[in-house]
């Protein structure tokens, strides 16, 4: 008898993870080779700056001279110094934010929500939810050139922030490595929303290029960036900016000293790179108890990229005091540092600090 129950126990078990259903219908691909983390320990110093909320995604600098914020809760914050204060909520998941100085306006990324205009005084409102009649599912970064075009990434349109939360969500995307996310673009004067470009490996983090020629735009799941061309002879085009980074890039910023900063929010992972060719595993794996299946992993590191996409600095925390890093901000000589899941923002002194 016991012998019995045992055989049924196990062919309960493999047929569960043989044939369970599951929301992914995960995608054959060659992942590259994973360089090191990097060794730096720069990041060991920050200073923590309290939040009463967590997961400060995104920060930008207005021309106030003031810095704010996302949050999980849906709150916006002003900081300043080391001092927060919420002046605005806008009911959603807010990740994405950068100041818009054509309009004077913060405008935000919303999971939940699409794009949003905040201003200074906490006026919340819709900017744009869908494109051509889809739904915008998982508004995620945000960047705005000079004359107040704006560019922002919908990061998947297959798992949403609504159904499954942003976090999850953005799991079950990379488990996938479908071509689920898109860039959109939004136009100020018409209020029209388009796409810009498709079929992106969850699109991620968003800047616009310093000359303002092109847009750049990460694939998180691809460890990489592209750079798709808006003007010159190129518009329209794209083309690999950065490829193979050590860990997921999350948001990517223009920083004061010209180059490009991208938070990696985790290292990779070596059990989901060495079964990306392997799509079956990956269903089994997803099969698995949540606390089994690949996460975020606690690190902290930033990285700067050059215009011509190369690595130029590095700077991390080996024991990552401020983790899941997302991205930097460079504000006179501090680097302010936002995160995935911590209840705090970071700052860091860039003055007197070698390689």
């Amino acid at each position: 008898m016991l012998k019995h129950s045992i055989f049924f126990t196990l062919a309960v078990i493999v047929s569960y993870l043989l044939f369970w259903p599951t929301p992914i219908n995960p995608i054959a691909w060659q992942a590259p080779t994973a360089p090191p983390m990097s060794s730096d320990n720069r990041l060991s110093s920050v200073e923590i700056i309290a939040l009463p909320d967590y997961g400060p995604e995104d920060l930008t600098l207005a021309s106030n001279g003031r810095l704010y914020s996302s949050s999980a809760s849906g709150a916006i914050y002003q900081i300043t110094g080391i001092e927060t204060r919420k002046i605005a909520d806008t009911g959603g998941r807010p990740l994405g934010i950068e100041w818009s100085e054509a309009h004077q306006t913060l405008l935000v990324a919303d999971a939940l929500l699409g794009l949003l205009s905040v201003t200074v005084d906490g006026e919340v409102k819709l900017l744009s939810n869908n494109v051509n009649g889809s739904p915008i599912r998982y508004a995620d970064d945000v960047d705005v050139t000079s004359e107040g075009i704006v560019y922002f990434s919908d990061a998947s349109t297959k798992f949403t922030a609504i159904e499954h939360g942003s976090y999850e969500a953005s799991l079950l995307d990379i488990m996938e490595h479908g071509a689920n996310g898109r860039l959109l673009k939004y136009d100020f004067n018409t209020g029209e929303t388009s796409v810009a470009l498709e079929s992106l490996h969850f699109a991620n983090g968003v800047t616009v290029s310093f000359d303002e020629r092109s847009v750049l735009v990460v694939e998180t799941s691809k460890y990489r960036v592209l750079r798709y061309w808006i003007n010159g002879p190129n518009a329209g085009q794209t083309e690999v900016f950065i490829d193979n980074l050590p860990g997921f890039p999350d948001n990517i910023n223009r920083n004061t000293d010209g180059n490009y900063w991208i938070g990696l929010v985790s290292p990779r992972n070596s059990l989901l790179d060495g079964l990306s060719e392997h799509p079956f595993w990956r269903q089994v794996i997803q099969r698995l108890p949540s606390w089994m299946r690949p996460k975020a992993e606690r690190f902290g590191q930033v990285i700067a990229v050059n215009e011509a996409g190369q690595l130029v600095d590095h700077w991390a925390d080996q024991n990552a005091r401020y983790g899941f890093i997302t991205g930097a901000l460079i504000d006179g000589d501090w680097m302010y540092l936002s995160s995935l899941h911590e209840d705090s923002l970071a700052r860091v002194k860039t003055s007197d600090q070698g390689e």
